[in-house]
């Protein structure tokens, strides 16, 4: 499974400068842009390269990232085009990195004046909150009509709807809430906005990178108080390092911005902690390749990630775990050291595991 994530922030936030040193694709930063831009990029993953010093392979394939880069949303301009086709974008993702601008720069003024990243975050917030608000109130209306003819089972429903948009008026997102389980029941069919997990960047110049700046902090402590952090990168250095082709000059370029890799790379691990996902090996002279799965998922339904084929003809799992596979020296070593672990339908993979499936057509 891949992620398919989103990029959202205001215009002039520098998500697009994010989004063109992730993926490697040089989007247009200069003018403003209606139509997202698009990318998929290799999740950084270093155990691929320990594995293949034991398993010699002919390419090594990492997970991947759908990443969408949304155009901004023109606060105050009265853009009705804009915020519905930034509403249907956002629809459309697992999980949001919004890009709050932390940073002056007079040659890129502020489409409202005056950094103000709190204003900025909430202004994004409100207007997703408005929009589960009107899904909400709809169902209401039509579970109004069922519990008044009698249903009775709909009812609990109708009062969890009714409390959660109570929350969504008082400027409470859904992924804030402590929900029950009916009332997760009552908005799993509503794909809600507010609901979607939200990792968000504070943007600084690349002399803040290290230690942030007052637009950063300020941005912390808003976000702490919603039991929420964010993760403080410096889009433009990381587009300049991504320019570079050497990884030694990659490096030096890092170690003289105080970091030691970059910031990139973080983000996506705290995008695959945020969504609790782990990964999967497999390991052959053909190729390793990492997969992507939920925390808690079934050995038959990792190998459907593989192929679908997998999962309907699965018999079992053959296992290895990534530190005995580079600790003990490669599969011969692990099965002379009771390493090699034959595990059923039950078996709940691990992150870093080595799966070898065995399965009838």
């Amino acid at each position: 499974m891949a992620l398919h994530c989103g990029i959202i922030g205001i215009k002039g936030s520098g998500k697009t400068t994010l989004f063109n040193s992730l993926s490697g694709i040089k989007a247009e930063t200069s003018k403003y842009s209606e139509k997202a831009n698009i990318g998929i990029i290799k999740v950084p993953d270093n155990r691929l390269y320990e594995l293949e010093k034991f398993q010699k392979t002919e390419k090594i394939v990492h997970a991947t990232v759908n990443l969408v880069d949304i155009p901004g949303l023109l606060t105050g301009t009265g853009s009705t085009d804009n915020t519905q086709k930034f509403l249907n974008d956002v629809r459309n993702c697992d999980a949001l990195i919004h890009v709050v601008r932390c940073f002056d720069n007079p040659l890129n003024p502020h489409p409202n004046g005056s950094v103000n990243p709190i204003r900025d975050v909430e202004n994004i917030e409100i207007e997703l909150q408005a929009r589960d608000i009107e899904s909400i109130e709809k169902k209401i209306q039509r579970l109004e009509k069922h519990v008044k003819g009698g249903n009775k089972e709909l009812k609990a429903h109708l009062d969890a709807l009714i409390h959660i948009k109570s929350q969504l008026e008082n400027f409470v997102s859904i992924r804030n809430l402590n929900l029950k389980d009916i009332e997760r029941e009552a908005i799993a069919d509503l794909f809600l906005l507010t609901a979607k997990p939200v990792l968000y960047v504070a943007n600084v110049d690349s002399n803040s990178v290290a230690n942030g700046n007052n637009y950063s902090k300020s941005l912390s402590e808003y976000l702490k108080s919603r039991n929420e952090s964010c993760l403080l990168i410096a889009a433009e250095l990381e587009a300049e390092i991504a320019e570079l082709e050497s990884i030694e000059d990659r490096m030096m370029f890092l170690a003289d911005a105080g970091l030691n890799e970059p910031g990139v790379n973080r983000l996506l691990q705290m995008a695959y902690k945020m969504l609790n996902l782990i990964t999967f090996f497999t390991v052959g002279p053909k190729e390793i390749k990492a997969w992507t799965i939920r925390e808690g998922t079934k050995a038959p339904q990792a190998a459907g990630v593989i192929h679908s084929d997998l999962e309907k003809g699965f018999i079992r799992a053959e296992v290895m775990k990534y530190n005995d596979f580079v600790t003990l020296g490669g599969e011969h070593a692990c099965k002379e050291k009771g390493k090699f672990y034959i595990e059923g339908k039950n078996y709940v993979v691990q992150d870093g595991d080595i799966l070898h499936i065995r399965f009838n057509v």
